[in-house]
C-alpha cells in the first residue's frame, strides 16, 4: 500500500465497523488508511466481522492477525470450519477463534487501551446486547454467530447470535470524546447497478466444498441464507446511517465479495483505497490540510 504522509495534527476518530463477512477484511485497510493519514483511533464499536477486526485492533495485534489472514488458502478456510451439523448450526465456530487466540491472547475488554464494544443479539428478548467488559473473545464469538451457520452462544439467560441481526452498524454505541470525528466503515453497502460476475473456479464435488460458495452470484444453502440476511441487514444499516450520519463514511458494496476468506490482501487493499477517498472527501469539504 502507498503510505501517505501524516497530517501535522492527530484528529481523534470514533470508529464504527459494520458487519459483512469476508468483506470485513476491508476494515483492516480502512484502519490502516486512517492511521497512515495521521488520525488517532480513540474508540471502536463493531458488529459481527466488524467486532472481530475492531477487537483485534483494540488489543494491539491487527498486523499479526492480518499477516495470518493473508496466508489463508481456500483449503485452509475449509479446514477452519469445524462442521458439526447440529440442530441449530452447521459449524461450531470454535476452531477459528482458538486459532486467533494463538496470535491474540484473550484480554478483558475494560483493560484494553482503546475503548471497544461489540454487539450481539439475544434471541430470547429480541434485543441487542452490547459487550463493554469481560472476555474479548467471548464478545467476538457471540457477535459473529451467524444464524444457521455458527452455533449460538449461551450466556446466562441469553441466547446470543450475530450482532448484525439487531444492529449491523452500532453508531450509537461507540464511545465519543470532545472534538472527535465519527467515522463509519460500511462493507454492506447497497449493491451496484451492474453486478460483476466471476465464473466459479473448477473444484471437486465434495459435500463440504459444495456448501462454500465460490463467488457472488452462485447460489447454495450457505450463500442463500447469507445473502438473504445481508439484504435485510443492508437496509437496516442504510437507515442507521441516515439517523446518525457519520463525519466520514467508507462504503464497500455488499456484492463485492461473498465467501472469499482466502483473499484478505485484495479486500484489505480495496478498503484502504476506499477509506483514503473518504478522507479526501472529508478534508476537501472542511478545507483541512492533507498530504494524501
Amino acid at each position: 500500500m502507498n503510505t501517505p504522509s501524516p497530517i501535522p495534527h492527530k484528529r481523534k476518530v470514533a470508529l464504527v465497523l459494520s458487519s459483512g463477512g469476508c468483506r470485513g477484511y476491508a476494515h483492516i485497510g480502512a484502519i490502516e488508511a486512517l492511521v497512515d493519514s495521521g488520525y488517532e483511533i480513540s474508540s471502536i464499536a463493531g458488529s459481527s466481522m466488524g467486532a472481530l477486526i475492531g477487537g483485534i485492533y483494540a488489543a494491539g495485534r491487527l498486523p499479526e492477525v492480518k499477516q495470518w489472514f493473508c496466508t489463508l488458502t481456500r483449503r485452509d478456510v475449509i479446514a477452519l470450519l469445524d462442521f458439526s451439523l447440529g440442530i441449530n448450526h452447521l459449524v461450531k465456530g470454535e476452531r477459528v477463534i482458538n486459532r486467533i487466540k494463538e496470535i491474540v491472547p484473550d484480554v478483558l475488554i475494560e483493560d484494553m487501551n482503546i475503548p471497544f464494544c461489540a454487539v450481539a443479539t439475544d434471541t430470547r428478548t429480541d434485543s441487542e446486547v452490547v459487550f463493554r467488559s469481560g472476555s474479548l473473545f467471548e464478545a467476538i464469538r457471540a457477535s459473529i454467530s451467524m444464524p444457521t451457520l455458527f452455533r449460538p452462544v449461551e450466556r446466562g439467560d441469553m441466547y446470543l447470535i450475530d450482532g448484525a441481526i439487531s444492529n449491523g452498524m452500532p453508531l450509537e454505541h461507540v464511545v465519543r470524546t470532545e472534538g472527535d470525528l465519527l467515522v463509519a466503515s460500511n462493507v454492506t453497502a447497497p449493491i451496484r447497478p451492474m453486478r460483476r460476475q466471476t465464473p466459479p473456479a473448477p473444484r471437486r464435488n465434495f459435500i463440504i466444498e459444495r456448501l462454500i460458495p465460490q463467488d457472488f452470484g452462485e447460489v447454495n444453502v450457505v450463500s442463500l441464507v447469507s445473502d438473504s440476511l445481508h439484504i435485510l441487514i443492508q437496509k437496516n444499516i442504510s437507515l442507521q446511517l441516515r439517523i446518525t450520519p457519520p463525519d466520514m463514511l467508507m462504503e464497500l458494496p455488499m456484492d463485492s465479495y461473498n465467501f472469499n476468506y482466502d483473499r484478505c490482501a485484495t479486500i484489505a487493499e480495496r478498503g484502504y483505497k476506499l477509506m483514503l477517498s473518504a478522507i479526501r472527501r472529508y478534508e476537501h469539504r472542511h478545507h483541512e490540510p492533507t498530504n494524501l
